[in-house]
């Protein structure tokens, strides 16, 4: 593959929101790398879609310690793309990563103890090849471990200078609220949350997170705004033998009711008579709702890419 030169015009390509009540501007879409960055993938391919988003203005790119898979691969790919590719822009991106969930055997290996965070973290630097990260979020709420222990850690992250700033990730609301607090009382102010939200999953809205986000100043981010791509032409017919749905892991057959195949098919109708797919219907309707952010989206190819940001260029 050819010496890399970032495309000079990728920030004309991009429109960029203030996260919260803050100095950080983050892209309405941005690239997360839960799926396809991992060691069973094509390094290349892998390679050539981080190139692409990039070029295309592209600056968050979102990652959690046990991306893959196997776990810790996604942050290894990242680490050589940043190695032969991406070390000249190091200052113009926004790198994040997560841990929260399972990651090693035994005792200290998942949830929201300083030990594993800590160790985490330390991890995840040396995968990435990085001696910080821009965010570190813990990835879900720990109902048994202190509230004041999971965020103290965060707190002590930053000042040690491992990350520039820190962010919530599935938490409910008020272990949120307190988060909030006990971070702002420290100098350490949570940047952003991130929660799934999607036109199938209005959870956030519902709960009233994201109205905490908004009137708190924390930024709010989405994950899996496709819904693992039923908010996509891919299901309109019934389920294609190569889908994720048909592999079973994370979507499974009967989740596509009847009802819930009509309702997309009505999503998708109301979207062609307003000449936009459907997906990038899901995604514009996301980036209306007060107090988000960015929405983040995941790519196989950059021809999938490329679909997902008319959101930001139609």
């Amino acid at each position: 593959m050819n010496e890399y030169v970032a495309n000079e015009s990728r920030y004309e390509q991009m429109e960029y929101r203030r996260c919260g009540r803050t100095g950080v501007l983050l892209p309405k879409v941005s690239l997360g790398m839960w799926h396809n960055f991992g060691g069973v993938d094509d390094y290349e391919r892998s390679r050539t879609i981080l190139r692409h988003a990039f070029d295309q203005g592209i600056t968050h790119l979102d990652l959690a310690n046990n991306y893959g898979p196997p776990h810790g691969s996604a942050e290894e790919t990242l680490g050589r793309v940043m190695d032969e590719d991406l070390r000249p822009y190091r200052d113009e991106l926004f790198i994040s990563t997560k841990a929260g969930y399972d990651m090693w055997p035994g005792p200290y290996g998942e949830w929201g103890s300083r030990k594993y965070l800590m160790a985490s973290l330390n991890q995840s630097l040396k995968r990435m090849r990085l001696d910080y990260v821009d965010m570190f979020y813990t990835h879900r709420f720990d109902p048994n471990t202190p509230m004041e222990e999971t965020l103290q850690a965060l707190v002590d992250i930053v000042r040690q200078g491992k990350a520039l700033y820190v962010g919530i990730s599935n938490w409910p609301l008020e272990p949120t609220r307190f988060a909030i607090n006990y971070l702002r009382e420290r100098d350490v102010p949570p940047l952003i949350y991130q929660g799934k939200l999607n036109m199938l999953n209005r959870a956030p809205m519902e709960e009233g997170i994201l109205d905490l986000c908004h009137q708190e100043g924390v930024g709010f981010i989405a994950f899996s705004p496709l819904a693992q791509g039923l908010l996509t032409d891919r299901y309109l017919n019934g389920i294609p033998t190569d889908s994720r749905m048909a592999r079973g892991k994370f979507l499974r057959k009967e989740m596509l009711t009847d009802e819930l195949l009509a309702q997309i098919q009505q999503w998708n109708a109301e979207a062609e008579s307003k000449g936009m797919t459907l997906a990038e219907w899901a995604l514009r309707w996301i980036l209306e709702q007060q107090g988000v952010t960015s929405v983040l989206v995941g790519a196989s190819s950059v021809e999938q890419l490329d679909k997902n940001l008319r959101v930001v260029k139609g």
